[in-house]
């Protein structure tokens, strides 16, 4: 664990970082999260046909980073981090990358034990680590209360589906 960033302290739970092969547990996350934020099942899972080789190479190369907490070898919960290419902004007017949190999800049987808002500080300790001083994500409603205690700020982004 000498390469996990922070000082965060996880009781009866080992962390590590995202590795090859950790593909069919993220989709899992993925669409069960968007499943609880009232997706549609059909809908979801031709987006994880189309995600999980997306995310494939990325973990092999590196694009697609993040944690993973275990229990005696079972899932606890998991954060993905991407560093995205992003030109200069007034949030970070001297750097050409923003840090990308996505697929923050923790077990049902593990919630209500803050460690969501663990596998957040565990990010933002390694976006720090790689030098990333601006980090945004997507927050379901649920995830809404747990960023905004960790001090996220709500945005002024859009969205329409083009096409």
């Amino acid at each position: 664990m000498n390469d996990i960033p922070g000082d965060l302290d996880f009781p009866g739970l080992t962390v590590r970082r995202l590795r090859p092969g950790d593909d069919e547990m993220i989709c899992r996350h993925r669409e069960a999260m968007f499943l609880e934020a009232e997706g549609d099942p059909a809908t979801l899972r031709q987006m994880t046909g189309h995600f999980r080789p997306w995310l494939q190479p990325r973990l092999v190369d590196g694009r697609y980073y993040g944690f993973v907490l275990e229990d005696g070898g079972e899932v606890a919960g998991a954060i993905g981090l991407m560093s995205i290419d992003w030109p200069p902004h007034p949030a970070h007017p001297q750097l050409d990358q923003r840090g990308y949190v996505l697929n923050v999800y923790v077990e049902p049987g593990y919630r209500r034990r803050g460690l969501a808002s663990k596998l957040m500080l565990l990010g933002e300790a390694e976006f720090a680590r790689r030098g990333l001083g601006f980090a945004v994500l997507h927050a379901t409603e649920a995830g809404r209360p747990v960023y905004a205690g960790l001090g996220w700020k709500a945005t002024a982004e859009m969205a329409k589906v083009v096409g």
